[in-house]
């Protein structure tokens, strides 16, 4: 038996693994199957995003962000002095040395990306919710593209594909684009999730038929030999794996377990209608570099996600957030029907749970070997998490997977090694705070 803390799409895939090489599953979450970040997210499988977080030049651009309360990234006053450790963190591991490096590693699971969902989404017969669309970075002008120079050499360093475009490549890909953008790039071998809630459902459904249990139930501690303390019982088994997302650390940090997760608190606006034109639809998904916006194709309309927001685990959601967003949406296609009131919009928040690399933490805990860390997938969560289930789930029944050790023994790896565990440390304490 194996224990999985959170049944979001990372959880469900893990488990997934698992129970196709014969594991017996249960797992733990205080909310039905698929809702968190699994729920909101963007849908997008991208598979070149290879592109940390921190770059060169985004602690400088940050401090702006954060200074400005209608920039894509906010930090909320009363949350500085919590979000301070993580942000001097993120400045440390920004240089380009480490870029590269951490580059690298998400190449190793990133590359992975599609044929392991399409053999997931095959297994569960899902094969309707993936559209192979490619992926649409739009920007004002060639000279804003320049400026984002790092980032596109870096793609095209580890082996990404991209077509630069100028106003009337942006107008084939897409129809119906504002005039505020004249270039851009297409990233052919990226593929999109239709409908990421209904992908955790359907995988929820599967697991439930190869014999996994749900326990809906919130998880009031974890035990160092597997076992789950939830719903007045005691849940023993030989390994328990923590995907608990941005949650992670509140179970972890009894057993001494310290690692910098943060919530980079995300936002949609969820459109029930489809036309972004007149007569025109949205035809993959299209990523905005001024506002970092991704406006995606979804089954029920099309999704306006992003913004990035400091401010924890309890702080309501803030309404001008959504408005960015609705902004953003109206820049990219000035001529879209306006939205009719709640029967044609809906707006969500969630929780991306971002170490300051933007590596996750996968593979046994450092002194507690039947604890197993699947979390820390930032804005990737969907994309890796199928790659994630795999190398977990072989590395859990005695296969040979990419290494998985993500900070300890003096290095951090993801499938390649990863020098940062100075600037990253995990601690096994051996007492809780």
């Amino acid at each position: 038996m194996i224990n999985i803390v959170g049944a979001g799409v990372v959880g469900l895939s893990v488990a997934w693994a698992l129970v196709q090489r014969g594991q017996v599953v249960r797992l733990f979450d205080a909310q039905k199957p698929g809702f968190g970040a699994s729920f909101g997210n963007s849908g997008s499988l991208s598979s070149s995003s290879v592109v940390p977080l921190a770059t060169p030049g985004a602690a400088l651009s940050g401090v702006k962000m954060l200074l400005d309360s209608n920039a894509p990234l906010v930090l909320r006053r009363r949350y500085l002095l919590r979000a301070l450790p993580w942000l001097r963190q993120f400045v440390r591991v920004s240089d380009e040395t480490t870029v590269n490096q951490v580059a690298g590693s998400l190449l190793e699971i990133l590359g992975e990306t599609l044929p392991a969902w399409q053999r997931v989404l095959r297994d569960i017969g899902a094969q309707d919710l993936i559209r192979h669309t490619g992926q649409l970075h739009v920007y004002a002008s060639r000279q804003s593209l320049a400026a984002d120079g790092f980032a596109w050499r870096l793609r095209e360093a580890h082996g990404v594909r991209g077509e630069r475009l100028d106003r009337d490549g942006l107008l084939a890909h897409q129809p119906g684009l504002g005039e505020h953008y004249t270039a851009g790039m297409f990233l052919p071998d990226c593929a999109a999730i239709t409908d990421p809630h209904g992908l955790c459902q359907r995988l929820a459904d599967a697991l439930a038929r190869a014999g996994a249990t749900f326990i809906e139930a919130p998880v009031q501690a974890l035990r160092p030999d597997g076992a789950i303390e939830a719903a007045g019982q005691v849940w023993p088994a030989r390994a328990c794996v923590v995907a608990a997302g941005a949650w992670s650390m509140r179970l972890l940090a009894p057993l001494g377990v310290r690692i910098p997760l943060e919530t980079q608190r995300g936002y949609h606006v969820q459109r029930h209608r489809h036309e972004v034109a007149p007569g025109e639809v949205l035809r993959g998904p299209v990523v905005t570099a001024d506002s970092k916006a991704f406006i995606v194709p979804m089954r029920e309309g099309v999704r306006i996600g992003g913004t990035v927001e400091f401010a924890g685990l309890q702080a309501a959601p803030a309404p001008a957030r959504f408005a960015l967003l609705r902004a953003s949406f109206a820049r990219v296609f000035p001529q879209a029907p306006a939205a009719d009131g709640q029967a044609d919009e809906s707006t969500w928040m969630g929780h991306r749970p971002c170490l300051p690399d933007t590596l996750p933490v996968l593979g046994p805990l450092p002194g507690l070997p039947a604890l197993w860390a699947a979390f820390g997938h930032g804005h990737l969560g969907l994309t890796m998490s199928a790659v994630t289930g795999d190398w977990l789930a072989r590395a859990l029944c005695g296969d040979a997977p990419p290494s998985l050790q993500r900070f300890g023994a003096g290095r951090a790896t993801l499938g390649a090694s990863l020098t940062t565990a100075d600037n990253l440390p995990l601690q096994q304490t051996g007492a809780p705070p």
